[in-house]
């Protein structure tokens, strides 16, 4: 049985691990540290369910955007069921996404923040928040 600090100390370092592996760049690393039927809700987008729609999301990611995230500041409750991050996001616009503005490899700097729901160690939701229209404007003044 764990106790209730020590379920908190595991989800922090699973949190930690997802972004470390999220600014590695590996995202087989990520995948490793989700359900099976994880549950991913994109800012302004589609829900998405399962590891299969996070490797694609997170492929076509990777292709149009090169982002480092700093000043990452999580937070867990005491059971350790749930969590939340918030960060800056320090990118690239490096090809051009679907509906979104011609990339030219600009530069962008966001506030963020992603809530995670956890279940037997793994992260089983990933809900993430930004100002799209503040992304747009920096994409577009660039």
């Amino acid at each position: 049985m764990h106790s209730r600090g020590e379920k908190d100390m595991e989800t922090r370092a699973l949190i930690d691990a997802y972004y470390e592996a999220f600014n590695d760049g590996d995202g087989e690393a990520m995948l490793a540290l989700l359900t099976e039927d994880v549950i991913h809700d994109v800012n302004q987008g589609e829900r998405r369910t399962g590891k299969a729609a996070f490797r694609a999301f997170n492929e076509r990611m990777t292709r149009c955007y090169a982002e480092r995230l700093t000043d990452i500041a999580v937070m867990v409750s005491g059971d350790g069921s749930r969590a939340a991050a918030e960060f800056t996001v320090n990118g690239f616009y490096v090809a051009t996404d679907a509906g979104l503005p011609e990339a030219e490899n600009q530069r962008y700097r966001l506030s963020a923040g992603t809530f995670f729901a956890v279940r037997d160690g793994l992260i089983a939701r990933v809900t993430t928040y930004y100002n799209l229209a503040d992304w747009t404007r920096q994409i577009e003044a660039a």
